[in-house]
């Protein structure tokens, strides 16, 4: 694991661009406190922070090939590196280091573009071709390692993480603020863009080709459901019990100790049975509050009692939560107000001060149909199925029914994920001091559902997951909140064999209307105690909402949320009314107000402050 930075820039002045690309690194150098590299030369520059897990005396980047005319980055790790390392060696490739960035610089030498089809594993990487004046870049397949990019001109500039390119001087740092809006409404991009101007993410399953200052996207993987029929529940959670313990094997390939998080729900459950299986005492971790109510540790206990592997417990205080917050959007490069993210940070923090790689849930849910999303699908494909005029006469008797509301809407104005933090865009826009005209965020996820018409409903709003939610959201925080501490966080659930079986499984075998997961939990019943296999699904519960009663948190968002930031952006009137609403008890607005107060924050830090921050 660690972080990649570059750019190309024909006719430079190497050392010039050398000691440019040197700050690029030292700015994400939290992702790689092992090593550091730099490559440069009249048209390109590559730099690397290492975090030494595979190969830790070897491995040093950016790696060459034998006669230099290849040089690569690498952000990840690849399961199968070994695998391939000995088909390359039988067509005759030499290798001089044990580690899995030699097979990407090989593998390409071998098999060129087609080389992203063959991995098994997540990474994000570079190679510069310095014969044919080409710079290729790859993501993997669910988007669980980054990589951005800028082009201005000829010059493209590429990284692990925006804030790199912040030491460029080619980039000009720019709010994208026109999609300020959607942000707010979905606490992420659905697409490509980001909050820089000029600044996109490479979508997962994609590559990026360079060459001559122009600049090619193309997907070189494209996962759909295919469901098998014919099988029993028996049958695939056998299937799909094998496919995960498979991988969890492989993702435990490490020269450094592996450990693993541990919630108490079935997910990391199983990951860690599976890791017990091997490695008995493994090394488990949790996270949870003061506030008894709003904790998972009690249920964490009891999960590692039953497992029998040892657990190491993080409590996270208000105080904690509220002095991190700067930290942690400095980390994530844009705003992110999901609550959960902050525990997580702590979680990961405690885990690096006893190992070095974790296995971690993150996936299943999508993968195997876990959100209540999912189930309220179900019951709104049924209801379209219904006579128009019976629907007609059910929504006029019962008018404030949500479900019957949505259920006039075409399929990709109903998915609940497109208003994830306000009902409508007119609550949105009531506190924005601007009208910017955006479309709806279910506009915005409209070519995704038009994408899979031929799916039915519950299936394509989890295919819609696979594309917006699952790697702009679950899998970004996992990912910075990681490396902010060094740590490599892996995510068996996300991984070539695994998705194969998720993918053929029949609709009624992930969800139904009362239910969520129901293959695997069955697979999970082979493998775990009853208690566990069975355990209700629970989110990351954040007692926000009661800390935002509270006088001395009162005050200090109340400050930002008057500050000249937040006047500058929106309407402070009615941002106190709202927090002064929710501290009454008249309404529960924790969501909306954590997303302003993130926003300001965000902003101060990268366009008010000193860059990099004081943390």
């Amino acid at each position: 694991m660690c972080g990649i930075v570059g750019f190309t820039t024909p006719g430079q002045d190497p050392a010039a661009a050398k000691q440019i690309v040197q700050g690029m690194a030292d700015l994400i150098r939290h992702r790689g406190p092992d090593g550091e590299g730099c490559y440069a030369d009249g048209t390109a520059a590559l730099g690397h922070r290492r975090l030494s897990v595979i190969d830790l005396a070897g491995g040093g980047q950016p790696m060459l090939n034998e006669d230099g005319t290849l040089v690569v980055v690498f952000n990840g790790e690849i399961y199968n590196y070994k695998t391939l390392r000995a088909r390359l060696q039988q067509r005759g490739h030499t290798f001089a280091t044990d580690s899995d960035t030699e097979v990407l610089l090989h593998g390409y030498e071998e098999w060129g573009r087609d080389l992203p089809c063959r991995l098994r594993g997540m990474f994000a990487f570079a190679v510069w071709d310095r014969t044919r004046g080409t710079l290729f870049c790859a993501r993997d397949l669910f988007g669980i390692k980054p990589l951005c990019y800028y082009k201005k001109g000829e010059t493209l500039l590429f990284a692990s993480e925006i804030k790199a390119f912040l030491a460029h001087p080619a980039f000009e740092k720019r709010l994208n603020e026109a999609r300020l809006p959607d942000w707010l409404s979905m606490e992420y991009l659905p697409d490509a863009e980001t909050l820089f101007t000029g600044v996109y993410e490479l979508p997962p399953a994609h590559t990026l080709t360079w060459q001559a200052g122009r600049v090619t996207l193309a997907r070189y993987a494209a996962p759909r459901f295919r469901a098998k029929r014919g099988r029993s529940l028996r049958a695939w959670a056998r299937e799909i019990g094998d496919a995960v313990a498979e991988s969890a094997d492989a993702h435990r390939i490490a020269d450094v100790e592996v450990g693993c998080f541990l919630s108490g729900g079935v997910d990391s459950s199983l990951i860690t049975c599976e890791m017990a299986r091997r490695q008995p005492a493994v090394q488990c971790f949790s996270v949870g509050y003061a506030e008894e109510a709003y904790s998972e540790l009690p249920v964490a206990r009891a999960a590692a009692q039953a497992l029998g592997v040892p657990l190491t417990e993080t409590t996270v205080t208000a105080e904690d939560f509220f002095a991190a917050n700067r930290a942690i959007q400095w980390y994530l490069d844009e705003p992110m107000p999901n609550p959960a993210e902050v525990p997580l940070y702590f979680l990961c923090r405690t885990a690096r001060q006893r190992v070095k790689v974790v296995l971690s849930g993150e996936g299943a849910d999508e993968l195997f149909g876990g959100y209540p999303l999912y189930r309220q699908a179900v019951w709104a494909e049924r209801w379209q199925k219904m006579p128009r005029a019976v629907r007609r006469a059910l929504a006029a008797l019962l008018p404030g029914c949500g479900l019957l509301h949505r259920g006039a809407l075409p399929r990709w104005q109903r998915s609940a994920r497109a208003n994830y933090v306000f009902e409508t865009t007119q609550e949105r826009d009531k506190y924005l001091k601007r009208d910017y005209r955006a479309p709806t965020p279910a506009q915005r996820c409209k070519p995704y559902f038009d994408a899979v018409r031929g799916l039915d409903e519950p299936t394509a709003v989890q295919w819609v997951d696979w594309q917006t939610w699952l790697p702009r959201d679950i899998l970004r925080k996992a990912d910075r909140m990681s490396m902010a501490h060094s740590l490599e966080l892996r995510v068996p659930f996300l991984d070539r064999q695994v998705l194969a079986a998720a993918q053929a499984l029949p609709r009624r075998y992930r969800c139904t209307g009362r239910r969520g997961k129901i293959a695997l939990r069955a697979a999970a019943a082979r493998r775990l105690p009853p208690q566990l296999a069975d355990a209700p699904k629970r989110g990351f519960p954040v007692p926000l909402a009661d800390w935002l009663r509270q006088e001395k948190y009162y005050a200090l968002v109340k400050a930002k949320l008057t500050g000249p930031v937040a006047e500058r952006f929106f309407d402070t009137g009615a941002l106190c009314a709202l927090l002064d609403a929710h501290r009454a008890g008249k309404t529960n607005a924790m969501t909306k107000l954590w997303a302003f107060y993130c926003f300001i924050e965000w902003y101060e830090v990268y366009f008010t402050g000193k860059i990099p921050p004081d943390l």
